[in-house]
């Protein structure tokens, strides 16, 4: 299992996905429904649990929620056990919350090692995921080039500035001829 940034797909999709929970963004529910695109959901425990129903409305409209950790620790360098604690304990507790046990997983920070890896995988996870494009604060950052590419896997998070990060991940998926695609779809098995 390796960490994907990109999907390699012929198709013109791109992968929306948007990280932690700590923050939760009043307009995000609404905007999302009007948006009408799939999104992807990397969760951590410990940010989501004084609103847990916040998250089961995003996943009503359409988002798939996601494995990241408990406590959003950095991962590299930590024990078998405490990597697997923290990636099984949310796999587990998400599924318990909202009916559906997480399959893929984002380390937090993108911070892994070969352990991280191997704690995912006995934890059931199909696949783990970092990022071709970050938004923050209305901006989109390319690692490679001026434009999303087929396939390409975007980060954002819940932070202040949901609403104008949103909207710019989506011109940027538009501007690059792509359309919004649900990751979980296109996972490799």
């Amino acid at each position: 299992m390796p960490y994907l940034s990109r999907i390699p797909t012929t198709q013109p999709v791109a992968f929306l996905t948007i990280d932690d929970g700590y923050l939760k963004s009043p307009e995000a529910p609404a905007l999302l429904a009007a948006a009408g695109i799939p999104v992807t959901l990397f969760l951590t425990t410990d940010a989501i649990h004084d609103d847990e129903p916040y998250f089961a409305r995003l996943r009503d409209r359409g988002a798939v929620i996601e494995a990241h950790t408990i406590t959003h620790t950095e991962l590299r360098g930590r024990s078998y056990a405490f990597q697997r604690r923290e990636i099984c304990g949310s796999a587990d507790r998400l599924g318990q919350r909202y009916q559906r046990r997480p399959v893929l997983f984002r380390p937090p920070f993108g911070t892994k090692d070969a352990t991280t890896l191997r704690a995912a995988h006995d934890c059931g996870i199909k696949a783990a995921f970092m990022w071709k494009e970050t938004v923050h604060k209305g901006k989109v950052r390319y690692q490679e080039g001026h434009r999303v590419q087929p396939g390409d896997i975007i980060l954002m998070h819940f932070r202040p500035a949901f609403v104008r990060d949103f909207l710019a991940a989506l011109r940027a998926i538009h501007r690059a001829g792509l359309t919004p695609a649900l990751l979980e779809d296109y996972v490799p098995a």
